[in-house]
């Protein structure tokens, strides 16, 4: 491989270091496959971009699901509403019952 080190400054030991690292998957900016082994030092940007895509669309999905949530509760609050709104029904008296 003949890098360099981002670390130690040296020439790049391979298996023998700790962030040897195998990446499997697909290239988020080319969408070509990954399948290799490299320093997970020199993978941070490749995983910091993929990350960013993936957080873009936790947010999406959580943007759609309070926009349904909030259409929803105005529905529910429309149909709530008239029925909160009539007068309240009197306290009727035991006595009043026998009398009819």
């Amino acid at each position: 491989m003949n890098q360099k080190c981002p670390l130690i400054k040296k020439q790049c030991i391979e298996s023998a270091c700790t962030f040897w690292t195998h990446m499997l998957g697909m290239h988020p900016q080319t969408g070509n496959p990954v399948d290799q082994w490299g320093c997970a030092v020199t993978w941070l940007p490749l995983l910091l971009v993929e990350n960013s895509r993936h957080a873009r669309g936790v947010q999406a999905a959580v943007e759609s699901a309070r926009n349904e949530i909030t259409q929803r509760q105005d529905v529910l609050n429309s149909a709530v509403r008239p029925a909160t709104q009539r007068a309240p029904i009197e306290d009727v008296k035991h006595e009043q019952l026998r009398d009819h």
